[in-house]
């Protein structure tokens, strides 16, 4: 795929992250800042209160304030000198209760009064004085006698304290520098893990990708179903939803077992069952599944399962199928035909006109007779029709047809077609189970040495029981219910249809009409076919054109 141009989503992906990280840093370091200056005021305020409370508890301190003399003024200037210059302080400035400084390290100041009340106890904070702005302590000052005879204020200006705090922010600086440098590795290598997780893809190309996906998935007459490894379904086009019958917004997220029902369907979604152009019927459609693994990269990342319609071509084929059998009951009649025309017309070379024409007695009576015995129990005309062509098939292979004694149908317009589907089906997979190999002479129904396919249909007062034997190989041992199974058969395709699909549309239609339907196993296989009487036609869409081709 061309590469758009523009920055590479993992550069704008670092780029972006770096961005936001330096803000934050930025931010960070400004709130840190003013907070530390506070702490360093703090710090400074707490200092000068201890230094003053230390000047207000000098005994030399309270005795001339409270008891003023000459000399006072000089002793009181000495001490805040000493003390200014050992604590590293601006000023130490005392005052009387009268408000006027007798220290202060202007001599302009001293003598003059403060202007404002005195503390009545220990407080600190930023002073905008006659030095300038400063972190201030100021405590009451008592006498002797135990009265407030003045305050002692001691400060540090702003400007002095300053350098100590910018002094420690390049310590702080590195601090966030090096959180920052961290960051910066940490989006560095998500860039990069986002670029391998995209496969080196760009944002354009993803939206791109994505936009046909789309328009793909659902726009495309095949059903899709993608899996992750661990078995969730990750994505369902309309199709499939279609198919399946999911609901329009439901099935993504959740596990197969919870979507589709167990059975042949789910095992061959799941992959349990492999191979290529699997076929399965559902209740509505006939389906060819193909399961592909998905490896990107090297790695497995699920499978993608695609689902097409065969519905409408299996009808289609069906219906050609059933053109075919009533073209083969056609030829077979044409044959038997021809061979009797052959032999009446070597009897009259022979001049044997009398056995020409009692031949053509027997033959007549023969067919006459069975196709009236037919008609005589069976009513419906469609199921008379498709007897009387599947004994002539049988009769061009070798085999023997034969209804058995109790057979009685009534009109049953409402199983016609269903019947048809299920004896042609029947009857055509006895008649290939008794020409094939392996043929058992002594099976069901008797020991005769050719073929034979016993047919029964018997109405009664509850339902119609319909049952078809033969005395072919039959069914493998544990095999009687996998016959039912749509895709199970034991014969190799021929043509265009699929084999396995006989059976398992006559197992779905018996149990759509409410019926039951059973078999043998072992040589000689009966099926048995019953159809209860109060059940109505409920639908046979997937047995389309009556096909009768066999499993």
């Amino acid at each position: 795929m061309r590469r758009v141009s523009g920055r590479r989503l993992s550069s704008q992906i670092f780029v972006s992250q770096v961005s936001i990280l330096l803000a934050v840093v930025l931010v960070g370091f400004g709130l840190f800042a003013v907070q530390e200056r506070k702490q360093v005021d703090r710090q400074y305020m707490d200092e000068a209160l201890q230094i003053a409370q230390t000047v207000a508890d000098t005994p030399q301190v309270r005795t001339c304030i409270d008891f003023p003399s000459p000399n006072c003024d000089g002793t009181l200037q000495d001490i805040a000198y000493r003390l200014e210059r050992d604590t590293k302080t601006d000023y130490v400035v005392i005052v009387d209760k009268n408000g006027i400084r007798h220290t202060h390290p202007e001599t302009a100041e001293r003598g003059q009064s403060i202007g404002e009340p005195l503390v009545t106890a220990p407080n600190v904070r930023i002073d905008h004085g006659s030095v300038g702005t400063s972190v201030n302590g100021r405590v009451p000052l008592y006498g002797p006698l135990g009265d407030q005879v003045g305050e002692v204020s001691v400060g540090r200006k702003v400007a002095s304290v300053t350098p100590i705090f910018i002094g420690q922010l390049p310590v702080y600086a590195a601090w966030f520098g090096a959180a920052l440098g961290v960051g910066a590795l940490a989006s560095y290598g998500l860039a990069r893990r986002l670029k391998r997780r995209t496969f080196g893809l760009e944002l354009d190309e993803i939206a791109k990708l994505l936009q046909e996906r789309e328009a793909v998935l659902h726009g495309i007459r095949e059903g899709m179903i993608a899996f992750d490894r661990a078995g969730r379904v990750t994505m369902v086009n309309d199709e499939a939803r279609r198919l399946l019958g999911l609901p329009m917004f439901g099935g993504v997220g959740g596990f197969l077992e919870d979507v589709v029902p167990a059975g042949r369907l789910q095992d061959l979604l799941s992959g349990e069952i492999e191979g290529k152009d699997q076929v399965v019927l559902t209740d509505d459609y006939y389906l060819t599944v193909n399961r592909m693994p998905v490896t990107l990269a090297g790695k497995p990342h699920g499978a993608v399962v695609t689902l097409r319609d065969r519905t409408e071509l299996s009808g289609l084929l069906r219906e050609l199928d059933s053109v075919t059998s009533l073209t083969d009951a056609l030829r077979a009649q044409q044959h038997e035909f021809s061979n009797r025309m052959h032999t009446v017309a070597g009897l009259l070379e022979l001049g044997e006109p009398d056995e020409a024409l009692r031949y053509l007695t027997d033959l007549s009576g023969a067919e006459a007779e069975f196709a009236e015995s037919v008609r005589s129990r069976i009513a419906p005309s469609v199921l008379v029709g498709l007897i009387l062509a599947k004994a002539a098939v049988a009769g061009e292979r070798g085999v023997e047809l034969e209804l058995t004694e109790d057979t009685w149908l009534g009109d049953t317009p409402d199983k016609v077609q269903a019947l048809t589907t299920i004896l042609g089906n029947l009857v055509d997979n006895a008649f290939d189970a008794v020409s094939g190999p392996g043929v058992d002479p002594g099976a069901v129904p008797d020991s005769k040495s050719r073929g034979r396919v016993l047919v029964s249909i018997v109405e009664d007062d509850d339902g119609i029981t319909v049952r078809v034997a033969d005395n072919g190989p039959g069914i493998p041992v544990g095999a009687a219910e996998r016959v039912f199974t749509d895709g199970f058969t034991t014969k190799p395709a021929t043509g265009s249809m699929r084999r396995g699909l006989g059976l398992a549309l006559v197992h779905r239609l018996v149990l759509r009409l409410g019926g039951s339907i059973a078999a043998t196993e072992g040589p000689g296989a009966v099926f048995t076919v019953r159809l209860p009487k109060a059940a109505g036609d409920r639908g046979t869409s997937l047995s389309a054109g009556g096909g009768t081709r066999s499993v």
